[in-house]
C-alpha cells in the first residue's frame, strides 16, 4: 500500500497550490479566498522511484465558531491520523502567527514525522526570513515556492526516506462510481454512511462540497472507487468563480466514471435540474442508478413509492430502463442495496455479447418485424455485431440504412433490452451499409 503524505496548515498559506504541484495536476481548487478546500483531497505522486499518496486539507482554525471551520478541524485531525508523514505548510510573508502555533501544538501531539515547509520563499530575501520558523521548535525548516517549485526537491529527498519503494501490488483498474445531484441532496452523507467515517464534510448548508472527493471502497466483497461531487446547480445560478470550478469538476467526474448514482431529494421530488444532470449522464453514455434520498422524511400512503417511481420514469422518458431505489443516507436504509445495483449496472455496461448470439436472437425479429418500407423498397438487416467501445454500442449492417427511422431504432433498442440485461445503461445503435 502507498505511503501517505498530509499537507496541513492554517488557511491561505498555499496548501492547494503545493498539493497540485506534488500530484502534477490541478486536482485541488486554488483561489485567493481562504477556506476554499473544505474536504480532504487525495492525489498520487512519486519522487525518485518512490510512489506515495498526498492529502490536501482545509485550513486549520481553532477558535472559530463557523460551521465549516469546526468541520475542517475534524477533517485535518483525520488526515493526520491517516498520514505517514506530515508537511506543515506556513507562509513566509506573514511570519509565525497564533494560528501557526495552534497547528504546531496539534502536531507535537502526533507521533508522525513532521516537516516544517515555509512557502512563498521565492527570492533570496524571503529565503533568509524563513529562519524565523525555527521558533516553532523543529530541527529543520524547508523554504520552498509552491508556485515555481524551488526547494521542493530537497524536501522530497528527505520525505521519501520514510517510505519503501517496493511495489507490493500492481495497480488494478477499479470500477468508478460517482455520486451526483443537486446541492444538498445528501451526496456527502451517502459517502460518509457507506465508508463509516466523515470522508466528506456534511452541513445543512448547500454547496459544502466543492472538489470531487475520491475514496476507495473495499468492504463486503465490493472493491471500487467512490466519488463524491459538488452539487450541480443550473448554470445560470452559478455565480462565483469557485462554484463554477466545482461545477466543471463535477462534470469531469461524470466523464471519467462508469456508473453515476443520481441522488434526488425525496422532499423536493424530481426537478428540472435533476433531469439536466440525467441527460448529461446519458450524453456521456454512463450507467445510472437513481437514488431517492431522505425517504425516511416522507409521509407514506399505500402507493406512495409506486406513484413517486412512476412520476420519475415519466420524467426520464424515453429512457425508462433505469433502477430507482428509495434510500436514506441518514438511517442507512437500502444504501448497501444501492451498491449491489450499481455493480449490476456496471456489469451490464461492460458486458460483451457475442456476434453469434446477437445474430441468432435479433435476425428473426428483423424478419418478423422488418423496418417499414421506403417508397416500395424493402430494408433488410443482414448482420449485427457489437463495437469495441467502453459502453454497449452495436452496428446493424443493412442495404438501406438511411431509411431506418428513429421509431424503428427505439423498437430495436426495446427488443434488445428484453433479450439482454442492459438495465441502467444507455446503448447506441448504428445502421450501416452492408
Amino acid at each position: 500500500m502507498n505511503s501517505i503524505v498530509a499537507i496541513v496548515g492554517r488557511p491561505n498559506v498555499g496548501k492547494s497550490t503545493f498539493f497540485n504541484r506534488l500530484v502534477g495536476q490541478r486536482l485541488a481548487i486554488e483561489d485567493s479566498i481562504s477556506g476554499v478546500t473544505r474536504d480532504r483531497i487525495y492525489g498520487k505522486s512519486d519522487w525518485n522511484g518512490y510512489e506515495f499518496s498526498v492529502i490536501d486539507t482545509g485550513g486549520y482554525v481553532t477558535d472559530s465558531e463557523d460551521y465549516f471551520d469546526k468541520a475542517i478541524r475534524s477533517q485535518v485531525e483525520l488526515a493526520i491520523e491517516e498520514a505517514d508523514v506530515i508537511l506543515f505548510l506556513l507562509d513566509v510573508t506573514e511570519g509565525v502567527t497564533p494560528y501557526d502555533e495552534d497547528v504546531a501544538i496539534l502536531l507535537r501531539n502526533s507521533s508522525k514525522p513532521v516537516y516544517i515547509v515555509v512557502n512563498k520563499a521565492d527570492n533570496s530575501q524571503r529565503f533568509l526570513e524563513s529562519v524565523e520558523f525555527y521558533s516553532l521548535g523543529y530541527e529543520t525548516v524547508y523554504p520552498i515556492s509552491a508556485i515555481n517549485g524551488s526547494g521542493t526537491g530537497e524536501l522530497l529527498d528527505d520525505v521519501v526516506k520514510h517510505f519503501s519503494n517496493e511495489h507490493t501490488e500492481e495497480q488494478v483498474e477499479l470500477p468508478r462510481f460517482c455520486i451526483v445531484g443537486r446541492p444538498n441532496a445528501g451526496k456527502s452523507s451517502l459517502l460518509n454512511a457507506l465508508l463509516g467515517q466523515e470522508r466528506s464534510i456534511v452541513t445543512p448548508v448547500a454547496g459544502t462540497t466543492r472538489d470531487s472527493i475520491h475514496s476507495r471502497y473495499n468492504m463486503f466483497g465490493f472493491d471500487f472507487l467512490l466519488i463524491d461531487t459538488a452539487g450541480m446547480r443550473k448554470r445560470s445560478n452559478v455565480q462565483e468563480d469557485l462554484e463554477f470550478y466545482s461545477y466543471v469538476r463535477a462534470i469531469r467526474a461524470i466523464e471519467n466514471t462508469d456508473v453515476c448514482l443520481l441522488m434526488i431529494d425525496a422532499e423536493r421530488g424530481i426537478e428540472s435540474q435533476d433531469l439536466s444532470i440525467f441527460r448529461m449522464i446519458m450524453d456521456n453514455n454512463k450507467g445510472v442508478v437513481v437514488l431517492v434520498n431522505k425517504w425516511d422524511l416522507v409521509e407514506k400512503e399505500t402507493n406512495t413509492s409506486k406513484d413517486f417511481e412512476a412520476n420519475i420514469r415519466e420524467r426520464l422518458a424515453p429512457f425508462k430502463d433505469v433502477p430507482i431505489l428509495f434510500v436514506s443516507a441518514l438511517t442507512k436504509q437500502r444504501i448497501f442495496k444501492a451498491l449491489e445495483v450499481a455493480f449490476e449496472v456496471y456489469k451490464n455496461r461492460t458486458q460483451r455479447i457475442s456476434t453469434s448470439k446477437l445474430n441468432e436472437l435479433l435476425l428473426p425479429i428483423f424478419q418478423d418485424t422488418p423496418p417499414p418500407m421506403h417508397k416500395g423498397k424493402r430494408i433488410k438487416v443482414k448482420y449485427v455485431t457489437q463495437l469495441p467501445t467502453h459502453y454497449p454500442s452495436f452496428v446493424f449492417f443493412c442495404n438501406l440504412p438511411q431509411y431506418v427511422k428513429d421509431p424503428y431504432k427505439r423498437f430495436v433498442e426495446n427488443q434488445m433490452r428484453i433479450l439482454f440485461d442492459l438495465k441502467g445503461v444507455p446503448i447506441k445503435l448504428y445502421f450501416r451499409q452492408k
